[in-house]
């Protein structure tokens, strides 16, 4: 694709992930993905089969075909069907202008199935969780498609809380949004993933408020445009690692 082509068509779309799409073309969106790759701790890939839930723009799908997966489907029903207020433009036109062979299927979590897409390796169930009104349900959904490894992601809440516990956002209580649903506490996910068939589940990185606290007072700056304490502690994330 000429590159004046490929920037009228990015400059079209509006876009989730930042993404390199070559020819020194980046996609202008609103995450930037590259920053929580490090945090994800991903396995050795070359070989193996990846599922990537709720891929929206793709950038995880590709990255796993990129560190040589023998088999990539990218899956999402939410933005791609256009209820919010993605679209999959952005998937398309990225695995077109790299050129790439990561399959695609518009489906919903709760449509998940050994029979409706098969079963993998590895599967990515990146900052979807809290999002869902049935959350053990879409869980039990996520197991039967994992073959062997799941990798979670997800936004934390209750963390003071040491049972198993999760707050209930019923309309726009988190970060403004009216689809986050719960914020479990690191607990209740490992609980949820053991109970839903994981015989193992372990968190392998984790920012929450109290370690971003100390952080924040400790490097505190003086001028009067400082960020707020209420902003520095607004999100709260959890990466764990299950396998089967």
């Amino acid at each position: 694709m000429h590159r004046s082509e490929l920037i009228r068509r990015v400059d079209g779309i509006h876009w989730y992930h930042q993404m390199d799409l070559g020819q020194g073309i980046r996609t202008p969106g609103v995450n930037n993905p590259a920053l929580t790759l490090p945090r994800l701790h991903l396995p050795e890939l070359t070989g193996r089969s990846v599922l990537d839930i709720g891929a929206w723009d793709g950038f995880y799908s590709l990255e796993a075909e990129r560190r040589g997966s023998a088999r990539v489907l990218a899956t999402d029903s939410f933005s791609w069907g256009g209820a919010g207020w993605g679209s999959k433009e952005g998937f398309n036109l990225a695995r077109e202008a790299l050129r790439s062979e990561v399959e695609d299927r518009t489906i919903d979590v709760m449509e998940l199935s050994p029979q409706a897409v098969g079963t993998f390796d590895v599967v990515l169930f990146l900052g979807v969780l809290y999002h869902l009104r049935d959350p053990m349900t879409a869980l039990e959904r996520v197991a039967s498609v994992t073959s062997n490894q799941l990798i979670l992601e997800t936004e934390v809440d209750m963390l003071l809380t040491r049972r198993p516990a999760a707050a209930v956002y019923p309309n726009r209580e988190l970060n403004n949004d009216p689809t986050n649903w719960f914020g479990f506490n690191p607990p209740a996910v490992l609980a949820l993933l053991k109970s839903c068939g994981f015989r193992r589940a372990e968190v392998v990185w984790s920012r929450t408020a109290m370690s971003r606290l100390a952080g924040w007072v400790k490097h505190l700056p003086r001028s009067s445009g400082r960020r707020s304490l209420t902003d520095s502690l607004q999100r709260n994330r959890l990466v764990v690692h299950a396998w089967k």
